[in-house]
């Protein structure tokens, strides 16, 4: 077996792509996409229909140009999401404005929306999760959803502190930024590479695998954001890894053995304690850990700079 089935072994394989070719080369079980990654697809041709009917389904809904627009920024991205439902057997994560990370009320609003749109096109919400950013806000809004039965992907997530609050809100799933950590350490300590087994972003996934297998917790863990392959290889046994097709492709045509390095009985016999947190607590020991705190606020500002950009493609297509 190449290392991308022998990983399949261990990992439930996710592709992080908006590019249903390579969605349908790699075979992987869920997907994930984001403003960029749709951005990305729109400027290809062969997906102008999902553009063409997210234009038609919002100029049916307003004559406002700016309502128009949030109209159909919503329908593309489930229209992606639709499409790509069609070639995975699983779940895909679409991504609630990133704009508002600090708005709880608005985020459960967003994502009520997006669930209404992939119902009403025949798509069960247990296929979908929403995407929102692990802000404490977030956080509390993804309590709310998943009390409602809509199910979230806790995303720009850097630090075993946002973990343990989404696994204390009951989240159905977080994705750790593995590379993110490491470009963060690799120019705080003025070097060009860490080994693998060294990684700051693989020591804190696993951290947080360890942490969840020990006290039962249900979350999914998700390691996202790969730098390189060696990252991937040391994780596999985490629940789900979303990998670049860049990625996925070196796997496949790579020969070498991959062995589990998570599993739940290792996690069981370490000596960890218990965290408990409030929202006091919880921004403390966040505001504690400069690179979370400097990659969470880049990564929003990162995520809206996408979305903006998506949006002026839009505007001049409306």
């Amino acid at each position: 077996m190449n290392s991308l089935e022998q990983l399949k072994k261990y990992t439930k394989v996710v592709a992080d792509t908006g590019d249903f070719e390579s969605i349908k080369q790699f075979k992987p079980i869920d997907s994930t996409t984001n403003p960029s990654l749709i951005y990305a697809a729109s400027q290809d041709p062969k997906y102008d229909y999902l553009l063409g009917d997210a234009i038609a389904y919002a100029n049916a809904r307003s004559k406002d140009k700016k309502v128009q627009l949030s109209y159909c920024m919503d329908r593309l991205a489930v229209n992606f999401g639709i499409e790509i439902l069609k070639i995975v057997p699983g779940r895909v994560s679409t991504e609630v404005d990133a704009r508002l990370s600090f708005d709880t009320k608005a985020t459960i609003e967003k994502a009520r929306f997006l669930i209404r749109l992939y119902e009403s096109s025949g798509i069960s919400r247990d296929r979908i999760l929403i995407k929102i950013a692990a802000t404490w806000e977030g956080i509390r809004a993804a309590e709310v959803l998943e009390n409602d039965g809509i199910h979230t992907n806790l995303t720009l997530l850097f630090s075993d502190i946002q973990a343990i609050a989404c696994a204390e809100a009951g989240v159905q799933l977080i994705s750790p930024f593995v590379g993110r950590i490491l470009d963060w350490h690799k120019k705080d300590r003025k070097v060009n590479h860490i080994d693998a087994q060294e990684d700051p972003g693989v020591l804190s996934v696993t951290e947080i695998f360890n942490y969840y297998k020990k006290f039962d917790y249900k979350t999914e863990i998700m390691g996202a954001s790969f730098r390189n392959t060696g990252e991937i290889i040391e994780l596999a046994g985490c629940d789900l890894l979303t990998i670049s097709p860049k990625l996925l492709a070196e796997l496949e045509s790579s020969n070498n053995p991959i062995e589990q390095k998570l599993n739940r009985e290792n996690a069981k016999s370490k000596d960890i304690k218990k965290v408990e947190l409030d929202e006091k607590s919880f921004r403390w020991l966040f505001n504690q850990n400069a690179m979370a705190t400097e990659k969470l606020a880049e990564g929003i500002r990162n995520f809206s700079a996408d979305l903006v950009k998506l949006e002026k493609f839009i505007a001049a297509k409306l």
